[in-house]
């Protein structure tokens, strides 16, 4: 399959009139699956009515079947097609941070969407990007659009379009290339069906913005317990990995050194992921700033990006600064210990 590549201005007013755009939600509305940017990460969209579209999500990705796809949608009067109710804490939700990084999990109405999109479940998740060639494409094409991240399954999600290139040209239809994104990593995942409001993913909006709209909030047991049974199923999976193993280091920088080093001498090329502010401590084959450590929103930004370059620079083992679980750096967290496979190694351990 030959995947077409266009280069959107995002910067540029009324894009709905752009014949690019015309062209990938026209594909979108043939049931062609098309790459675009989003503020978060690229995503891979497909019509969530149809079962043909999704598949073709999942080939593509090689994603697993049970791993439900988020819709995105441009305009909320959309959601009356496939959603049974809106809770009153939604709506407060929708007019806090949407369009943005905040996907909600609510009750769907039956046979209204591919059961593939959902994974069979009774819930679905929606979510309003918050970014001009995503609302554009949508708008234009006036379908559900399911769209994971548009990255092959288990790699680090895309922040450009040359990331989406890299991992699925052949494999889908089209890119439309709007730019780097923004946020870095996904959107936060809120099940809005259970009694208290219960985050599933950490992501873009932290806890500490949802409770200041809504009042107390919890936090998916899984999320922090491996032996927990996870509500939202793609979360049992491993993602965001390098190719080469990924350790985190629960230590000082001397203690990180000392593990960089021994590799090094093992003969192995070893590679760091640091700061701004701590990079040039490191002696080792590959060193990363990934953003700054009193700018977390930094972090997030460049995370997959970084676990990219180590690829290119064909790391044999990595060793990765562990960051303050606040604000943004829950989700950081969430998906280097998912990049991870849950590997930390602790200095007072050793």
């Amino acid at each position: 399959m030959e995947t077409k590549r266009w280069t959107v201005d995002n910067a540029v007013e009324k894009l709905i009139n752009n014949p690019q755009i015309k062209l990938a939600a026209q594909l979108l509305a043939e049931n062609e699956v098309v790459a675009f940017p989003t503020e978060t990460v690229y995503g891979l969209g497909g019509n969530a009515e149809n079962d043909g579209a999704v598949a073709k999500i999942f080939l593509a990705k090689g994603r697993p079947s049970d791993n439900p796809l988020i819709i995105h949608i441009a305009e909320r009067e959309k959601m009356a097609s496939f959603v049974e109710e809106i809770p009153r804490v939604a709506d407060r939700l929708m007019d806090a941070f949407w369009p943005g990084p905040l996907t909600l999990i609510l009750q769907k109405k039956k046979s209204a969407l591919s059961e593939k999109a959902t994974a069979g479940l009774e819930t679905v998740g929606v979510r309003m990007p918050d970014h001009p060639v995503a609302l554009a494409i949508l708008k234009e094409c006036g379908l559900p659009i399911a769209a994971p991240s548009a990255n092959s399954s288990g790699k680090p999600s895309p922040t450009t379009a040359a990331h989406v290139a890299a991992d699925l040209s052949g494999k889908i239809a089209g890119i439309v290339d709007g730019g780097p994104t923004g946020v870095g990593v996904e959107s936060t995942v809120l099940d809005c069906t259970s009694e208290v409001p219960t985050i599933l993913r950490p992501g873009g909006i932290t806890r500490e913005q949802l409770e200041s709209v809504i009042g107390s909030v919890e936090v998916d047991p899984a999320l922090s317990a491996e032996d927990a049974n996870p509500k939202a199923p793609g979360m049992k999976y491993r993602h965001y990995a390098p190719e080469a193993p990924l350790y985190l280091v629960a230590g000082s920088r001397e203690y990180l050194q000392q593990l960089a080093t021994q590799q090094m001498e093992e003969g192995k090329r070893a590679g760091i992921l640091a700061t701004e502010e701590s990079a040039g401590f490191y002696k080792a084959d590959v060193v990363i700033a990934c953003g700054k450590r009193d700018s977390l929103d930094t972090v997030a930004a460049s995370l997959y990006d970084t676990l990219r370059m180590f690829n290119e620079s064909e790391a044999d083992v990595i060793f990765s600064e562990m960051f303050p679980e606040v604000g943004v750096g829950h989700a950081i967290m969430n998906r280097l210990m998912k990049a991870a496979g849950n590997k930390v190694i602790f200095e007072h351990e050793n």
